[in-house]
This record gives structure tokens, C-alpha cells and sequence, in this order.
């Protein structure tokens, strides 16, 4: 699905180019989990359940798993410029059609079109970086374009929720749009013409998962994900309900996470080249046991802050599975990376689901030992696919 590049090809660097690209995972990345610290303000002034008003992130999910695997047949031949492009404009009619929302269905509406840009942006995203720059300068651009995703992860949520307290959260979600904006008019600036080439389509995608030891790896991607999102979208109502916190504090608490992710994402390179597997084993694992904590100490304040911290260091491990791909799927990291999307947008569509349906039926509890044990379900499979891969991929 990601378009292959020429290895012939020895482009100048184009560093204008790739913090335009960062700019806009940014600005995506901070759509994306808006919802997450706005979720009692949007169930309420649309009258909606905490479950219903979470599947605005379940709708994108389901949008991003079908794009990331038919827009490299859709788009072949077109020029990568206008389909980014396209992409971005895509992604400020998104924020402002979600801030103008009236109802419930053109809410879904406005974060369908999120998912659109979600599956298309990331699918295309290492290939571009790829005509960008030289050989030699491809893992720093990487780098660099996934800072721009931990500098989301970190401050989009407590951000939000200050946001949402200051202005509503329709006000929130439009400070998007002129950020959306600012991005597509650097990328116009910035990226060359860049010819697209053959379609892969779903099917060679999908093929990977014919060979057992990328299969068990999905798997366990997908368990990790769907766990997480499983609790997290849902943080907001019980820090609300159960650990009894304001506005403010709320967006301390969601600040800790993200500050704890963003020092972990920054630190784990040393563990992951020290045993990759043990991180990804451990992660999903320690996150299953901060689940169930949070579940039976959540009414306790300082429990819960330092258990969020934790939490924040443990989700910096899914950045072992895109070093996975590139040690053991270095031929097909491109199509590789086209089906992490697609598996990773997948998990975090049920996750958000399975989590409102059990928070609306059955409370907080149910929903957070369910996630503990989906993600204890990840952490056996990543031991499976060690096991796996030492023998044959």
C-alpha cells in the first residue's frame, strides 16, 4: 500500500518538507484524541451517554482501517503532493464540521473525514519521508516526524480539557482548523511533485499475514492497542465520577500521562536495543497491572496520579513494534507498515467501543479489568511471536 521508492534515488534534503510533515501528525494527532479529555462536555451538550460520545473515536478508527489499506489502489499514479494535500484540506473541514456539530450524526460525520486523513497521512508518511531526504538522513527525518506525534500525545489532552473549560469544547476542537491550515499551507510551500507509482492494494498487504510470525506480531499489536484505548478513552468520566476531580485538575492528571509518555518515547531506545522483545512483552503487561490498580484505587488522588504516571511510561512501548518492523520485515517494511496501521486503527476502534459498552452497562470496573486482561492477552502473544520469529519469519 505505502508507495515504494526507487533506491537509486539520492534526493537533496528537504528539511522544510519534513517539519511540515510533523506539523501536520500534530495537528492529527492532537484531533484525534481531542475527544478523550472532552468527552462529559460533548455527551452532554449533545445528550449523549460517556459510551456513545466515545465512539467518536471508534468512527475515525473505522474510517482509518479501511483508507490505510485502498488508498495506494485509489490514488496510483497521482502526484504524492496533491494527495497529502488533499489530505490536509480534509482534515480542516474535519475540525470545523465536528466544532459546528448539531447532532450526533454530523459529529460522526466530521470524525469519519478524521479517519479518512488518519489511515491515508500514516500509510503515506514513512514512503514521503523516504523522497525527502538522502538515505543516510531517512531514520533523523523519522525521528523527527514522530516527534511531532509525542509533542501531540503529550499536551492534546490536558490541553483539551483547559480548552474545553475555557472556551467549550466546540471551541477546542476549532482551534484545530487554523493549525490545519498553517499546516497545509507549508506542505503547498514545502513538498516537491512526487509521481506516484504501481498500486499494491489490500491484497499484498494482507498477504503478510500468511507468514505465522507476522501474523502473532499483529496480533499482539492489536491486543495492545484495543486494551489501551479500551480504558483510556474513557479516563475522563471516571477521573469525574470516581477519583472526584475539577476541570483543573483533571487536566493535571491528563498532563502527568502525556509528560510521562514523552519522557518515555525519549528514553526507551536504550531498552529496545538492549532486549526489543522484553519491551514488548513488559508493556502491555505493566499496563494490565495499572489497570486493575486504577480500579481498585481510583478513589484515592494520589494513587491515581502516580499510577497515570505509570501508565504514561508503559504506552511509550508500541514504539518497539515499529522497530520490529524494520528488524524483522526489512523487504517489506513499507507494506508491513500499511498493515500496522490498518491493525493498530482496528484495535483502537473495538477498544473504544468494547470500553463504552461496558462503562454505559456495567460501570468503570468492568471496563478496566477488561482492558487488563486484553492487554495480559497482548503481552502472551508478543512472548509467541518472539518464539516465532527466532525460528523463521
Amino acid at each position: 500500500m505505502l508507495m515504494k521508492t526507487a533506491s537509486n534515488e539520492a534526493p537533496a534534503a528537504n528539511w522544510s518538507a519534513v517539519v511540515g510533515m510533523s506539523l501536520c501528525v500534530f495537528v492529527l494527532i492532537a484531533s484525534e484524541f481531542l475527544p478523550v479529555s472532552l468527552l462529559t462536555p460533548i455527551a452532554q451538550d449533545l445528550d449523549l451517554s460517556d459510551g456513545q460520545a466515545g465512539q467518536a473515536i471508534s468512527v475515525s478508527g473505522i474510517f482509518a482501517v479501511a483508507t490505510s489499506l485502498f488508498i495506494s489502489f485509489f490514488s496510483r499514479g497521482l502526484d504524492r503532493k496533491s494527495v497529502l494535500l488533499s489530505l490536509t484540506a480534509l482534515m480542516c473541514a474535519s475540525g470545523a464540521i465536528v466544532a459546528l456539530a448539531p447532532n450526533y450524526t454530523t459529529l460522526m460525520v466530521g470524525r469519519a473525514l478524521l479517519g479518512i486523513v488518519i489511515g491515508g497521512f500514516w500509510s503515506m508518511s514513512t514512503a514521503t519521508i523516504m523522497r525527502l531526504v538522502p538515505a543516510t538522513s531517512v531514520p533523523r527525518a523519522l525521528a523527527f516526524l514522530n516527534g511531532g506525534n509525542a509533542l501531540a500525545a503529550t499536551i492534546a489532552a490536558p490541553l483539551g480539557s483547559f480548552l474545553g473549560g475555557l472556551i467549550g469544547w466546540r471551541g477546542a476542537f476549532f482551534c484545530v482548523v487554523p493549525l490545519a491550515v498553517a499546516a497545509a499551507c507549508w506542505l503547498a510551500f514545502s513538498l516537491p511533485r512526487m509521481q506516484g507509482g504501481s498500486a499494491s492494494g489490500a491484497t499484498a498487504t494482507l498477504r503478510l499475514l500468511g507468514r505465522p510470525a507476522v501474523a502473532m506480531a499483529m496480533g499482539a499489536v492489536f491486543f495492545l492497542f484495543m486494551g489501551q484505548f479500551a480504558l483510556f478513552t474513557y479516563l475522563r468520566p471516571f477521573l469525574e465520577t470516581v477519583t472526584h476531580v475539577d476541570v483543573t485538575t483533571l487536566s493535571l492528571l491528563l498532563l502527568i500521562v502525556g509528560i510521562a509518555g514523552f519522557a518515555g518515547t525519549m528514553c526507551i531506545g536504550q531498552l529496545i536495543n538492549r532486549s526489543l522483545f522484553a519491551v514488548l512483552v513488559l508493556a502491555p503487561l505493566c499496563m494490565a497491572l495499572i489497570a486493575m490498580a486504577l480500579s481498585l484505587l481510583g478513589g484515592w488522588f494520589f494513587a491515581t496520579a502516580v499510577l497515570l504516571g505509570l501508565w504514561g511510561l508503559a504506552t511509550s512501548g508500541p514504539v518497539g513494534w515499529g522497530v520490529w518492523l524494520t528488524r524483522y520485515l526489512p523487504r517489506d517494511a513499507e507494506t508491513g507498515g500499511g498493515l500496522m496501521v490498518a491493525t493498530i486503527q482496528l484495535a483502537i476502534t473495538l477498544g473504544a467501543t468494547i470500553g463504552g459498552i461496558l462503562f454505559d452497562a456495567l460501570g468503570y470496573r468492568a471496563t478496566f479489568f477488561t482492558s487488563a486482561g486484553i492487554l495480559a492477552v497482548g503481552a502472551l502473544l508478543a512472548y509467541l511471536s518472539h518464539r516465532t520469529s527466532r525460528h523463521t519469519i
